[in-house]
């Protein structure tokens, strides 16, 4: 990478994107939303069940012109979602800034581990074992999304629930190769504490990106 790429990087103005597309949501509270994915490569946190490992290596994926590309998503769509990968790695202020100038509502798909950036309008938080949630995102998650891979992930769950604000909304997802095991144990558990409620991925079952 040359230095002029590497302060282009540091600014924001130019990212590393895996893919960018114009799909649904398939997850959570706006499940079913038309909605224009910016997937950021990059991520190290390495969850073994990660269905998009393609994006942890950033320097996989071509430093794009941001500002190019929030037009361009912005013209199909003013529900854009920020993904990775984990993006909350790269600084977001550039990005948000030129989606909030084409009348964007933005939402971002993150971790936790790293602190907010930019100008975000609903975050789902889905923490991971292998990483810290930091305060900031803590406080202004707008749903808490956790992924049930096996028993203990219940137990997970419960400890960010007493952790997230008090109107941030509980969803319990279960990982998509564990969905005939989980998905009956996930359906008492939610009838058994009914704070929570099911998060299902119908963008796999519609078989769309």
């Amino acid at each position: 990478m040359t230095e002029e790429q590497s302060e282009l990087l540091k600014e924001g103005k130019f990212l590393p994107v895996m893919e960018h597309f114009y799909t649904l949501q398939g997850e959570g509270a706006h499940a079913g939303k038309a909605a224009y994915f910016i997937r950021l490569g990059g991520c190290d946190v390495g969850c073994h069940w990660c269905d998009v490992k393609d994006s942890w290596d950033a320097e996989k994926h071509p430093l794009t012109d941001i500002e190019k590309l929030a037009k361009e998503a912005t013209d199909l769509s003013k529900t854009i979602i920020i993904t990775g990968g984990e993006p909350l790695m790269w600084n977001l202020d550039f990005l948000t800034k030129k989606l909030k100038e084409f009348g964007a509502a933005i939402h971002i798909e993150t971790s936790g581990a790293y602190s907010l950036s930019g100008q975000i309008d609903w975050i789902t938080l889905s923490p991971k074992k292998l990483a810290d949630v930091e305060p900031d995102v803590l406080e202004k998650a707008s749903e808490l999304k956790c992924i049930i891979f096996n028993n203990d992930d219940f137990r997970f769950a419960e400890k960010y629930a007493e952790l997230v604000d008090s109107s941030c909304r509980l969803y319990l997802q279960v990982e998509w190769s564990k969905k005939e095991k989980m998905s009956p144990l996930v359906v008492e558990y939610v009838k058994a504490n009914p704070k929570w409620q099911v998060s299902v991925q119908t963008h796999k079952y519609l078989d769309i990106p």
